[in-house]
């Protein structure tokens, strides 16, 4: 178990368009482990929420202790988010390989949860996307047994100290008039009850008896999300912000400077880092990465894997590096629980993390975006509007 009150998360002490402006979509991977282990700790009494699918059990455990402020002129902690589209296990093992590394290395992450992952298939006509044929989605639904496996993923997570955030439904992405690029405000709003709905129903949509509720209030736990492939933002946001969401996490692009709000969400992108080989950067995501490595093959010819492993995992740390190094701006990197081109990018991201959290940086934080919202949110205006100043690669100047 983590220990926040000796170490605490905050304390102090293809071209360049293409890459950053392409994000990819979860499906289904191959057969695994379903082992899923809790830690023990203190037991709050669960309050059923509804059907029981959900219940209320008290303060999430494993979290940080309250934010302290910089004093103007103080250096910040380099804080890093690592974050999971989709956050469906099929049996691959993903889920609970990357929960055990977060553990391993004192990291909370965000899990951005696709609403349908609970949702079995045979009620599929229950969801009605906007735009879109009843029971339609891009993205596979998942068997009963993976909806089982989420389910005990997604529980142990949030105990854990992780975020659990949304990627919406069925991940409608392209031109046409069914993508979520075209969604209105209102769509947008009917997308997110029916991605809670089939979170705090699922007991009742999948008849299953033989798991324990999911921990939260998901009401209250819900305050950020990431839409499919980055499209809608516009649209989103003021649902959002009606909501009483902190922030989103679907900006095209972004660069390595200190986040802003729009209409008053913090707006937490995605962001362009160093590409290894290349004068452009890439969108700091796993798709991104394989986009421009195999035009987008999963099952690219496998003499390639080893490079381009090396490559990816140059990347994340290239993009880690120039932040810690200059301005310090948090550093935001998306992934989806894929075994594309043999699993290399899931490898890349673990040599990345053991990197980040190896012990040779100092004043670094793996947090979620809910609890890096907590840190900005308890900061001065000014000193927030001073780190704002410095761009890319600027370094920072000051105590610390």
């Amino acid at each position: 178990m983590r220990e926040y009150s000796r170490r605490g998360i905050f304390g102090l002490g293809i071209g360049a368009a293409a890459a950053l402006s392409v994000a990819g979509c979860s499906s289904s991977g191959s057969s695994g482990s379903d082992k899923v282990g809790t830690k023990p700790g203190r037991k709050a009494q669960a309050k059923p929420i509804g059907d029981g699918s959900t219940a209320y059990t008290g303060k999430q455990p494993n979290q940080p202790p309250k934010p302290e402020k910089l004093e103007p002129g103080q250096k910040p902690p380099q804080f890093v988010v690592f974050s999971w589209d989709g956050a469906g296990e099929v049996g691959n093992g993903l889920f609970p390989r990357f929960r055990k590394l977060a553990e391993d290395h004192d990291a909370s992450m965000t899990f951005f949860l696709s609403g349908l992952y609970m949702l079995p298939e045979s009620k599929r006509r229950m969801y009605r996307p906007p735009n879109n044929s009843v029971g339609a989605s891009d993205i596979p639904f998942l068997t009963d047994e993976h909806v089982k496996m989420t389910i005990k993923n997604v529980r142990a997570a949030w105990l854990e100290g992780h975020e659990i955030g949304t990627h919406f439904n069925g991940h409608f992405c392209g031109e046409g008039s069914g993508s979520v690029k075209h969604w209105t405000p209102a769509q947008w709003d009917d997308e997110i009850e029916q991605a809670m709905g089939f979170v705090t129903k699922w007991r009742t949509n999948t008849g299953f008896t033989d798991l324990e509720p999911l921990p939260f209030d998901y009401s209250k736990e819900l305050v950020g999300g990431r839409t499919p492939c980055l499209l809608g933002q516009e649209n989103l946001l003021p649902t959002a912000r009606k909501r009483g969401w902190r922030y989103d996490a679907s900006s095209p692009g972004g660069l390595q400077v200190w986040p802003t709000k729009k209409q008053g969400i913090w707006d937490l992108p995605l962001q362009g880092m160093p590409f290894p080989g290349h004068s452009f950067p890439v969108l700091s995501m796993d798709y991104n990465i394989m986009a421009n490595q195999s035009q987008n093959s999963t099952k690219a010819p496998p003499a390639n894997y080893p490079g381009w492993r090396k490559q990816a995992t140059d990347a994340y740390i290239a993009g880690f590096q120039r932040a810690y190094e200059t301005n310090r701006a948090p550093f935001f990197v998306g992934n989806h629980f894929e075994q594309w081109n043999g699993g290399i990018y899931m490898d890349a991201v673990e040599e990345a993390i053991k990197h980040i959290a190896g012990g040779k940086n100092k004043d670094v934080r793996l947090v979620s975006f809910r609890q890096l919202c907590d840190w900005l949110d308890a900061q001065d205006p000014q000193v927030l509007s001073d780190l704002r100043r410095l761009g890319v690669g600027e370094k920072f100047i000051g105590r610390g």
